[in-house]
């Protein structure tokens, strides 16, 4: 796929998104989400959970599909998935919850944060306070906000809001621009992904050259194609506290085991 090709399908998901956030506040007004989360019960801490001393941790992801490679798993038992997870020793999980391009959805988070009593993130593509406190709402301990779609002024928006929502925001970025903006705008944790979106190519390069540059009490997390053991003792090196492994864990015929494998 051609690298305009790609670009193209980021701006469709995030058209598809805000046409689908238009016709949920005809549904459900906001005043009404924002209630939702206000009393949505306690989860975990995504923050403390992964800043824990010790080994790397590992975010193990529930996904079902992609644009890239289509779809993942024909028959996904998303319970059986997180619970297989945490008995592997995940640390926490993220659930892709975009609908149109990726199958996902955000009934998704609640039904693995119950089954495995981990610290759930949501990775979606989010740029209003509506879909932060829809977040809540649905059972997260943390949200996905990913800088490249996002201008500074609606990073640092949406990272605040997170916090009154009692979220957690893993700020995604790309290259040494988009760090600069996640720092400024205040990210605590920050995630650098290794998979471009806009042209879809991975190198955990990016991790280990980005990962030198941020400061000491920001949390590191490297995003996309890690493969083996060796792959997180090179990003643990690197300064990484935590890893998010996806493909390889949902791809293989047992999660877990492919979980321990990597461990």
């Amino acid at each position: 796929m051609k690298t305009l090709e790609r670009t193209h399908i980021l701006s469709r998901i995030v058209e598809a998104k805000r046409k689908r956030l238009e016709e949920l506040r005809m549904r459900v007004p906001e005043v009404i989400v924002k209630k939702m989360a206000s009393v949505a019960p306690g989860r975990p801490s995504f923050l403390e959970t992964l800043a824990r001393p010790g080994r790397t941790r590992i975010i193990a992801e529930v996904k079902k599909a992609s644009p890239s490679a289509g779809t993942l798993i024909d028959q996904l038992d998303v319970a059986q998935v997180a619970t297989a997870y945490r008995d592997a020793g995940a640390a926490a999980v993220s659930v892709v919850t975009e609908e149109d391009f990726f199958q996902g959805s955000l009934g998704w988070v609640r039904i693995a944060a119950d089954a495995s009593g981990l610290p759930v993130l949501r990775k979606d593509f989010l740029f209003d306070p509506y879909q932060v406190a829809e977040t809540r709402a649905g059972g997260a301990s943390a949200v996905l906000l990913i800088a490249a779609i996002l201008g500074a002024d609606e990073l640092a928006m949406l990272i605040r809001a997170t916090g009154d929502f009692g979220l957690d925001a893993l700020v995604e970025v790309h290259d040494e621009a988009e760090l600069d903006e996640a720092l400024e705008a205040g990210a605590v944790i920050v995630g650098v992904n290794n998979r471009d979106l806009r042209t879809f190519e991975v190198d955990l390069e990016t991790s280990i050259r980005l990962g030198q540059q941020i400061p000491a009490g920001v949390l590191f997390v490297a995003e996309s194609g890690i493969r083996n053991p060796e792959d997180i003792r090179r990003l643990a090196g690197a300064g990484a506290s935590a890893v998010l492994v996806g493909e390889r864990l949902i791809t293989s015929q047992d999660p877990g085991r492919a979980l321990e494998e990597l461990a």
